[in-house]
Formats: C-alpha cells, sequence, structure tokens
C-alpha cells in the first residue's frame, strides 16, 4: 500500500502589496505569458515577413477579447443569477474569477475585428500564429491558479497530493495575521497536471510551425491546438473538485460540456486543412489592401 507523503502548500497568493492593492502570482502569469506570447508571434512576423502594423494591434485585439471574454465567460456560464442581479461586480476582475472557455470566445470574436480592420486576412491566418504560444500563456495561468489555492482535484493517496489552505475556512487576511491554518485533504495538483499538458501543446505547435512549416495549411495549428488543450481539461476535469454548487450531481461538469465543441471544431478544421492544397500567402499589396 502506497504511503502518503502529501506535499503541505504554503505560498502567499500575493507577491507584495501596494497600499490596499496586491499583486499577485495570478497577474503575473498573465503579463509574463502575454510578453512571452508576443516575442514567439513577433518571431513569425519575421518569419513569413508579414507587415510590421499588424503586430501591435494583434496584441491589443487579443489581449481584450482575453480578459473581457474569460470574465463575462466566469460571470455568465458559472453564476449568471448573481451577476445578472449585481453587474458592477462583473467589472470586479482583481477579485478572480476568469473563464478559459469564455476567454477563447472572447479571442475569436476579436480576431474577427482583428481580420476584418487590419489584417484583411481570413481568421484562420491569425488562429495558426496566435495559438502557437497560447499553450505556455495557459500553462502559466494555471500555476498561478496554483498559487491562489484554487482549481484543485479530489482528495489523494498519491505521494504528490497538495494540502492546500482552505480560504473557504480562514480568510486570507487572518491567515497572513498568524491564525491556525485549515488545509485541505490532500488533493490531485490538477493545475499542474493542466500545466504540463499546455507546455506540450505548446512544444507541439512551436514545432508544427517552425520546424514543418504548419501554417502554410491553414487552420491545421489551430485545430491541433483546439484538440490537444480542451482534450486534456476535458480529461482532467474528472481529477477536480466540483467549482460551483450547481455542478454537483451532473454526470459531466461545466467545464466538460464546454471543451466537447472546442474539441470537434478542432477536428473539423484539422480535417479540412489535410483535404486542402497548402496556401501561398503575399503580402506585396497588404498595404493598397488596407481599407
Amino acid at each position: 500500500m502506497m504511503t502518503i507523503a502529501e506535499i503541505t502548500w504554503t505560498v502567499d497568493p500575493a507577491i507584495f502589496s501596494i497600499g490596499s492593492r496586491e499583486i499577485r502570482w495570478y497577474a503575473l502569469a498573465f503579463i509574463v505569458g502575454f510578453s512571452v506570447g508576443y516575442k514567439n508571434v513577433e518571431r513569425m512576423w519575421k518569419r513569413e515577413s508579414i507587415p510590421p502594423g499588424w503586430l501591435d494591434p494583434l496584441l491589443y485585439y487579443t489581449a481584450l477579447g482575453t480578459i473581457v471574454g474569460a470574465r463575462l465567460g466566469h460571470c455568465l456560464f458559472y453564476d449568471p443569477g448573481y451577476y445578472l442581479a449585481h453587474p458592477i461586480e462583473i467589472l470586479k476582475v482583481w477579485e478572480g474569477g476568469l473563464a478559459s472557455h469564455g476567454g477563447v470566445l472572447g479571442i475569436i470574436v476579436a480576431i474577427y475585428f482583428y481580420s476584418r480592420n487590419v489584417s484583411h486576412q481570413s481568421m484562420l491566418w491569425t488562429f495558426d500564429k496566435l495559438v502557437t504560444p497560447t499553450g505556455l500563456v495557459a500553462a502559466l495561468i494555471r500555476l498561478g491558479n496554483l498559487m491562489n489555492h484554487e482549481i484543485f482535484g479530489h482528495p489523494t493517496d498519491l505521494p504528490w497530493g497538495f494540502r492546500f489552505v482552505d480560504f473557504s475556512k480562514i480568510s486570507l487576511h487572518a491567515w497572513r495575521q498568524g491564525a491556525e491554518p485549515v488545509f485541505t485533504a490532500p488533493s490531485h495538483p490538477t493545475q499542474i497536471y493542466e500545466a504540463v499538458c499546455y507546455l506540450l501543446t505548446f512544444a507541439l505547435c512551436m514545432w508544427l510551425y517552425f520546424r514543418k512549416d504548419a501554417w502554410k495549411r491553414e487552420g491545421f495549428i489551430f485545430g491541433i491546438f483546439m484538440i490537444c488543450l480542451f482534450t486534456a481539461r476535458f480529461l482532467i476535469e474528472f481529477l477536480k473538485e466540483v467549482q460551483e454548487d450547481f455542478e454537483v450531481g451532473m454526470v459531466l461538469n461545466m467545464g466538460q460540456w464546454l471543451s466537447i465543441p472546442f474539441v470537434l471544431a478542432g477536428l473539423y478544421f484539422v480535417l479540412r486543412a489535410v483535404k486542402r492544397k497548402p496556401v501561398a500567402y503575399s503580402y506585396r499589396n497588404a498595404n493598397k489592401n488596407r481599407k
């Protein structure tokens, strides 16, 4: 019988405070993720000789779409009754509550407007580039969840089970002031499981783009990304604790139901890309085509 050798996780969610405002690891994960992602996309721009003026707008559109979509996704997918009754609470992003599925939907909307107003290329042209570094961003965000002691799994007797501070039973302020901490039972560190899967997805997409020139098959990298990311999310959800009360007793939770359409869409785009001829992109008349 395996002996329990749990890991007691006591990391403070905040790095430091400025007055009453905290700077959290979660926020740092977003900033680092977007910064590294930007540098990777910049390499793609140079590789394909894409007009430089298209790059910064992509960052702005994507950042806005991610934050707005992820916040609205959390509010409307997981607790619509409360947030529709208290709409001002939707604006309080700093208090936490972001949904990855909502973030993806927000990015899709943002890229629609980016493609229409900036690049005048197909949305798949943009997505093949955008998702390549996104696995790294997603992995960093899950590590931010680890720092927040949130979105962990069911109790486990595996040797790498984590005992998190249970902030539903003790306030963060009281814990910092020296109150006796209340820990969860040793639990699956599902944040780490997801982070590893997302890093592997990142490595695969980078290999497909830079080594195999898969970007020439429009939609292929995007489809692979969707399949890998949301299949991992679907499977790991079986190990997670219920995030919202309404999910109790559900065969599949909300995260799993929301993942299925993304996996199916990924399969469609991969099959579509394989059946079609590679695309030969040209940006010589890019400025003339701009509206």
